[in-house]
């Protein structure tokens, strides 16, 4: 099989874990955060540990992959 062939799936599978590790991520953003208010955590940054910080990397490697996959889709 050649990579046009492939390809399409591999961007079906990528696309699939990106969605699932945005939709997995904590998010401390309500609409009142969108205007400034509502911040509960008092203007305190949040450290990514753990299983966090592991699908937070996943995510950016996930996304960068996708992108990538997409620009070999349009030079073919």
């Amino acid at each position: 099989m050649s990579l046009e062939n492939i390809l399409p799936y591999i961007q079906i599978i990528l696309s699939v874990l990106l969605i699932l590790s945005i939709v997995l991520q904590r998010s401390d953003a309500t609409l009142g955060a969108l205007f400034g208010g509502g911040n509960e955590l008092g203007g305190a940054q949040h450290t990514r540990r753990g299983v966090e910080k592991i699908l937070f990397n996943a995510t950016i490697i996930l996304s960068i992959l996708f992108i990538i996959t997409a620009f070999i889709a349009l030079s073919k």
